[in-house]
């Protein structure tokens, strides 16, 4: 049997709840724990208004990794990440403990009823695109920065891992 080859993939991070960025930190150990995944970087934390919700502000961040794992089997691994912090989805943008969504998974493009690459709203969200341009900033033209320049987000810490 041939072993898969790694793929480079980039899942957001994000959390309102409780110690966001003790959750945000906690989630990427949890992430490369996962038996097929390697962390390769984290961007720095940042602070945004909630999008389309409510709540407390949110603290994002992107992690890049490399895994052998294929998308749906990556994407389950992070629901059950986010089911160990707590997570609950009582209504659609419901404030969370913790939010792990797959950006980018090499150059797939997924349509699924489960999952949909790359991530359909990613290209609207500073608090998605401010950290992927920090540690990936090939992936995020310009014009793309310029389109979410008017939200508010803004860097918060360094995630003092990976």
């Amino acid at each position: 049997m041939t072993a898969r080859s790694e793929v480079t993939a980039y899942i957001g991070l994000g959390a309102n709840l409780g110690d966001p960025a003790q959750a945000l930190r906690s989630a990427i150990l949890h992430l490369g724990a996962i038996q097929g995944v390697r962390l390769l970087q984290s961007s720095s934390l940042y602070r945004s208004a909630p999008v389309d919700s409510s709540g407390p502000d949110y603290i994002n961040a992107v992690v890049e990794v490399a895994t052998t794992l294929n998308a749906p089997s990556l994407l389950t691994a992070m629901q059950a990440i986010e089911l160990t912090a707590g997570r609950e989805r009582p209504y659609i943008n419901a404030p969370r403990t913790l939010d792990l969504d797959l950006l980018l998974y090499g150059s797939a493009g997924i349509a699924s009823p489960r999952l949909t690459l790359p991530h359909p709203r990613m290209w609207q969200r500073a608090f998605v695109l401010l950290p992927l341009h920090e540690i990936a900033p090939v992936l995020v033209p310009s014009k793309a920065l310029n389109a979410v320049a008017g939200q508010a987000c803004a860097f918060s810490a360094s995630s003092g891992l990976v």
